[in-house]
């Protein structure tokens, strides 16, 4: 310094003052007390923000448990990840769980001095700064102090002196990390935080799936190429928007990663050839598989963390969208995924169907025109244009003017130009559907599809929504009518019209009587189940109704024995159960267990279990539904789908074809089905159209299908096992009662509901 300043004296022009070597010193010391002045202000800075005068630092604990969106997940009986509950969709995974082409890639790139230095690389600094003074803009943050951006994002910036502030906090953020954690740790924990930019896709495993359809230890170079350079921009260099850009990032990752020793040079050329190659999907939260179930699921896990006050240490509510909880179900994966297919294979030939009865035809006229006028002032639309000011008037013309429409179909969904009018009639004439399927010995629920589309119409039919269920009562009548008062199934009762306490069922077409009660119940037969309900009285069927699960409200009125009450699949699948297992309802169970992020177990469930029925009569009814499949209402299943093995069942048919219902028992698994549409004023126009052999047993028939034919699933095709010591009750009835033949004028068709 003192050289340069004699030398600077000697070359200036004659006319200037030269500078003494007085004043030399005096300029050198001056320039060092600055120097000194400024590091020693950095330090005692530095000291003053440790000490937390500059705003509070993360503690231990705090960085022993960072805060971070965590999403939580939802996962079979079979350990598949059915889907997540997150604000941010993201999902840890351990170091061994990531691909070294991800960690190599991401050092090359971001710190190539990682695993050398203690969180901050002053070298790096130096460095850096000698670029951003050349015009060279560079970044000179290491891993660990992306880190602790990430998992202390910064807050309230503004002004340089506050960003100086900033970065000194990170700086000694990023030093206690570097104390607490191993650098695997470290760098594990970055790359679970980072953000790889729109369509929810936070964290290595979520930008894994979004993008390359694989989990993070399958990528291969070029794709964590393409991650770890979308770093840098995750928009900017999304590969998705901008994949010109991307790709010339990609290979600037990939020359880092060959400069680095990870890759050879043969190697990063051959690589830097290949194509841009994705496997993108975007991700929302109704993805994967049983999007109705988990957001029946969340509601209630709320309900129970609330009600038993099931809280964080601290004593804050737990967040399923941010705290990272594993959510262990009773679901299997492959059940689910056969529930769903069975649905759609045949819900689109049946809208078919459904399609052409109301072609030239309009459902909406007289009454029915109420449900257009409902469903509009219940649409959001309605609300946000009375919410906007709009008067009466000015709404019905907004609903009456043409706009583009996203509508649901079977095909995929359409954009179409229509008005909301018209909208709100497609979808009152699309029909739902819903299946349950559950063990009846554990009451495991294995497979839950709540409706036809979860983004379109999100309301479960499953749990939520409750139907009138028709014929699919009769077994409680017939049960009690065994039960209480000792009949047999091969009792011959009339079957014409009849009264009971002044009410006055319909039959369509019945059986001359008098027939057995188990040929009543093959064929649905109104009448006969009438005159057993006369005899067994509406108190009784009520009580044993409610008493296997049913917990919608069933009056003691004579007409619940075919079915006028409503009840949801789901009480009606856990009440059949109860044949099925030898008289025991066992409570329909779908959530095992809760865990938090650490595998601390929250919550378990334990199932309930009541004594319903003798086993006696249990078995007999199951003889009885069994006759319901072999020569009634069911017997498409062995004709049309080859279930030949033992299997019970009830179709059920409520009034105007509104509602069909299927609910199927084997000894191992119980599934109900329900169709009809989102208003029980639109429905089909004929029985053989809309009854539950034609709209819901279909679908049982094909999800069994599937079943039988996983072998994983071990459901065997055994016959249900008789009580202990035998049957005492005579089911074989052919002695008995005339019987039916295919010749017969007997037509195996669901009775409506009167």
């Amino acid at each position: 310094m003192l050289n340069t300043l004699i030398k600077v004296s000697r070359n200036m022009p004659q006319n200037k003052t030269l500078l003494s070597k007085q004043e030399i010193t005096k300029y050198t010391i001056t320039f060092w007390k600055i120097i000194i002045g400024c590091i020693a202000f950095g330090i005692i800075l530095i000291f003053s923000i440790g000490l937390g005068l500059f705003g509070k630092l993360p503690s231990f604990r705090d960085l022993e448990n960072p805060k971070s969106n965590l999403s939580s997940d939802v996962i079979s009986d079979d350990g598949v990840v059915l889907g997540s509950y997150y604000v941010q969709n993201r999902t840890n995974v351990r170091y061994d769980q990531i691909s070294p082409n991800v960690i190599n890639a991401l050092i090359a790139t971001e710190d190539i001095r990682f695993y050398s230095h203690s969180g901050i690389d002053f070298k790096r600094i130096f460095t850096i700064i000698f670029y951003n003074l050349m015009g060279n803009k560079q970044g000179a943050s290491t891993i660990t102090q992306q880190l602790a951006k990430n998992l202390f994002p910064r807050e309230g910036v503004n002004g340089f002196f506050s960003t100086v502030i900033v970065k000194f906090k990170e700086w000694i953020i990023a030093l206690k990390l570097e104390r607490n954690y191993t650098k695997e740790e470290i760098i594990t924990m970055y790359l679970n935080t980072v953000d790889f930019g729109s369509y929810n896709s936070f964290g290595i495993k979520s930008a894994s799936q979004t993008y390359f359809n694989t989990s993070p230890d399958k990528l291969a170079p070029e794709q964590a190429a393409i991650l770890i350079g979308m770093l840098k921009g995750p928009s900017w260099y999304n590969p998705v928007r901008n994949p010109d850009r991307a790709l010339a990032r990609r290979n600037t990752v990939l020359d880092n990663m060959g400069k680095a020793g990870y890759l050879s040079d043969p190697e990063t050329e051959e690589l830097k050839k290949k194509d841009l190659v994705l496997s993108f999907k975007a991700t929302h939260h109704f993805d994967g598989y049983a999007a109705y179930f988990r957001a029946v699921l969340k509601k209630e896990i709320q309900k129970i963390f609330d009600e038993q006050n099931i809280t964080k240490a601290d004593g804050t509510p737990y967040d399923l969208d941010r705290d990272g909880l594993k959510i262990y179900t009773t679901i299997n994966s492959h059940m689910q995924q056969y529930a769903e297919q069975a649905q759609r294979e045949y819900m689109k030939k049946l809208q078919a169907s459904f399609n052409k009865v109301w072609v030239n035809r309009n459902p909406f006229k007289g009454e029915a025109a109420k449900i257009l006028e409902l469903g509009m002032t219940m649409s959001d639309r309605y609300h946000q244009l009375k919410e906007d000011g709009m008067s009466d008037s000015e709404i019905r013309k907004n609903f009456n003017t043409p706009v583009k429409m996203v509508l649901f179909s079977w095909n995929g969904d359409v954009e179409k130009v229509m008005t909301p009018m018209d909208s709100i009639k497609y979808n009152k004439l699309m029909l739902r559907n819903s299946l349950m399927s559950m063990e009846p010995q554990t009451g495991f629920v294995r497979a839950w599809v709540g409706g036809i589309n979860f983004e379109h119409y999100k309301y479960d039919q499953v749990k939520t929504g409750k139907r009138q269920v028709g014929s699919t009562a009769k077994p409680f009548t017939y049960a009690v009518a065994i039960e209480n008062q000792g009949y047999s199934p091969c009792f011959m009762a009339p079957n014409s019209p009849i009264n009971v306490d002044g009410w006055e069922p319909r039959a369509y077409k019945p059986i001359p009587g008098p027939i057995s009660l188990k040929t009543a119940l093959a064929f649905s037969q109104n009448y006969a189940t009438a005159y057993l309900m006369g005899q067994v009285g509406a108190t009784a069927v009520s009580t044993l109704i409610k008493k296997m699960g049913v917990t919608s409200d069933v009056p003691a009125y004579p007409s619940i024995a075919l079915g006028s009450f409503d009840a949801s699949v789901f009480d009606m699948v856990g009440a059949y159960a109860v044949f099925a297992n030898q008289g025991i309802w066992t409570e329909p169970t779908y959530l095992n267990r809760i865990e938090d992020k650490n595998g601390n177990v929250l919550y378990e469930r334990k199932a309930k279990v009541v004594v319903a029925l003798n086993p006696q009569t249990a078995y007999a009814m199951t003889d009885m539904l069994k006759g319901v499949v072999q020569r009634g209402t069911g017997r498409r299943l062995l004709y049309t789908y080859k279930l030949t093995n033992p299997i019970g069942g009830k179709t059920g048919t409520t009034q105007n074809n509104s509602d069909g219902w299927f609910i199927g028992i084997t000894p191992q698994l119980v599934t109900g089905v329900w169709t009809g549409a989102d208003d029980r004023g639109i429905h089909f126009l004929s029985t053989d159209q809309g009854g539950g052999a034609n709209s819901a047993l279909p679908i049982f028939g094909l999800y069994m299908q599937k079943v039988y034919k996983d072998p994983t699933l071990k459901y065997s095709k055994g016959d249900f096992e008789p009580p202990k010591g035998g049957s005492t009750i005579t089911l074989n009835c052919d002695a008995y009662a005339p019987k039916i033949t295919k010749d017969s004028t007997v037509v195996p068709t669901e009775e409506p509901t009167p």
